[in-house]
């Protein structure tokens, strides 16, 4: 039987959970912290800080699963040796994907949007650390009246912002929407992704972003940066280039086309489906 840990549960520990020779570590009971008879598990999923309790189970696992290089390359700095039991599984993506144009088609009808537009979208659970207010002088700043932006999240969020962007006009520029129903719609219905971030958390929206064929943008401190080209990469949160960048995709059709259809290739790539192979094959080498 193997055993996992970690501290957040996403859907590949799920399925990994589902199987019949793994099963989660039993947490430590009072009595046995005290006794010092702390069990720990065989493989341990490691995310957010490095505190006393991680680096206890990276120490004592047979492999560790980490989302990134980035943090490996944390992990080796740390820990000042070549840990070889350290594994990158960056995470996957789990949603039905369906054919975006239909999706816009049915997206611009309802929200009455001139479907030759092309969306730009941002959505967060946190739009001061995701970087909303950089998005918003981004798209603001374009010349072309080719897009319109979509910003999504629940309804105070949003009900701030409307409030924060009632002393401009913004109507024909900015589509607010609070608590969407279906959000993967969202992202199948729009052309570019733009998350100009200050988290150092690996941002998956952008990963989901790649899967339904947006072009996308993210920091270049944010670890989904090792999932994009150069050209996708912001320096910053406010990267002056960004207005030139996407004023180019706007204007160019066919670039846009093609880098839509890279990160699609790349993104099916971390498939919840393919993670899950590779994980039960680094299972079955303990």
């Amino acid at each position: 039987m193997i055993t996992i840990n970690y501290k957040t549960r996403n859907s590949l520990i799920s399925k990994l959970l589902e199987k019949e020779n793994v099963q989660e570590v039993k947490k430590p009971s009072l009595f046995s912290k005290v006794l010092g008879n702390k069990e720990f598990a065989d493989i341990y999923f490691h995310s957010g800080n490095l505190d006393t309790d991680a680096i206890e189970n990276i120490k004592n696992a047979k492999k560790v699963f980490v989302n990134s290089q980035t943090v490996h390359h944390e992990l080796l700095k740390n820990f000042q040796e070549n840990l070889d039991k350290v594994e990158v599984l960056y995470p996957s993506v789990n949603i039905e994907y369906k054919k975006p144009k239909e999706v816009k088609q049915a997206f611009c009808e309802e929200q009455n949007i001139d479907p030759k537009k092309k969306i730009i979208f941002f959505t967060a659970k946190n739009f001061k650390t995701s970087g909303v207010k950089e998005f918003i002088s981004i798209v603001l700043q374009l010349s072309s009246d080719n897009y319109i932006a979509v910003i999504e999240s629940d309804k105070k969020q949003i009900t701030s912002l409307k409030f924060q962007l009632s002393k401009i006009n913004v109507e024909d520029k900015i589509l607010l929407l609070e608590d969407y129903p279906n959000k993967d719609e969202l992202f199948l219905a729009s052309d570019i992704f733009i998350l100009p971030t200050h988290s150092k958390n690996f941002a998956s929206n952008i990963l989901k972003a790649m899967y339904c064929k947006c072009a996308v943008f993210v920091t270049a401190t944010n670890p989904a940066k090792e999932l994009v080209d150069v050209f996708a990469m912001m320096e910053s949160p406010d990267d002056r280039s960004m207005q030139f960048k996407v004023e180019a995709l706007l204007q160019n059709k066919n670039d846009l086309k093609l880098i839509k259809k890279q990160n699609r290739k790349i993104a099916k790539e971390h498939s919840l489906e393919n993670a899950l192979s590779k994980a039960e094959e680094i299972i079955a080498t303990l």
